[in-house]
């Protein structure tokens, strides 16, 4: 089963993930083995799946959660050196939330756990990223995966992200960064789906960003540090996990 461009071009993302309700834990018990590992919910398969909007990635999306590489790092880094599975009444914002990680998220009960998005039928609160509902200094964890990259008005986005983030807290906000960019491409003239895609990688992307992502954040106030963190696993964890080796996360903490 390939999850194909041409499905991830034309049907809604709310769509897709009321539908992946229902498909994947019959995908999870067709794929069932011992070769790769899902971190997230400790699952093994024979196989991953494909998955890609462009261009097709073989072997990266997990048949019981639908986590992709990023996800899985995401929540190795989380587990490891961070206290956000341990600590008590930290107050928790998530944007957009993936599926790979929101029944996991929810089942934390000392967490103060706080989805929100525009259009996720997986949103608690229905809110604008750049007019947040939200107090000053909020939130002990902010995450904000893959949500930047659609946003026009990146800046002050950023800025709401700034001003709801505790001091001492963690945002981690991931995006698709194309290293060999030195500045961020974006172009306001081309709002075609298609050709969004060509130019984005994606049909609602409004830019790509570069190496000067870091910088953006930086601006905005952010301490940010860009995290290899697959230089701190073997080589047959990241391909047990099937993760991206030189992936970065940025984690961004507010003083």
């Amino acid at each position: 089963m390939i999850i194909t461009s041409k499905i991830l071009n034309t049907i809604p993302r709310p769509q897709l993930i009321k539908l992946s309700n229902w498909l994947r834990p019959i995908i999870a018990l067709f794929l069932k083995g011992t070769k790769y590992t899902d971190p997230i919910d400790g699952k093994s398969y024979r196989k991953f799946l494909p998955y890609g909007y462009q261009k097709i990635r073989k072997n990266v999306l997990a048949p019981g959660t639908f986590s992709l590489e990023r996800h899985r790092l995401f929540w190795i880094y989380l587990k490891n050196e961070t206290d956000f599975f341990s600590a008590t009444k930290k107050k928790v914002l998530h944007f957009a939330p993936e599926q790979a990680f929101y029944n996991q998220f929810k089942k934390i009960k000392k967490l103060n756990y706080t989805t929100t998005d525009l259009f996720s039928p997986l949103a608690d609160v229905k809110a604008d990223i750049c007019n947040l509902p939200f107090k000053d200094n909020e939130f002990d964890y902010i995450f904000c995966n893959h949500v930047l990259e659609h946003i026009p008005d990146d800046n002050k986005a950023m800025s709401e992200l700034f001003r709801v983030l505790a001091p001492n807290g963690i945002g981690i906000f991931q995006i698709p960064l194309d290293l060999s960019r030195e500045f961020t491409f974006e172009d306001d003239s081309v709002t075609d789906p298609k050709e969004r895609a060509k130019i984005f990688g994606q049909y609602d992307h409004v830019r790509v960003y570069g190496r000067d992502y870091f910088d953006k954040l930086r601006e905005i106030g952010f301490n940010v540090t860009a995290i290899d963190y697959t230089k701190k696993l073997t080589k047959k964890e990241i391909d047990k996990y099937r993760l991206a080796q030189g992936e970065l996360i940025p984690v961004c903490r507010k003083f």
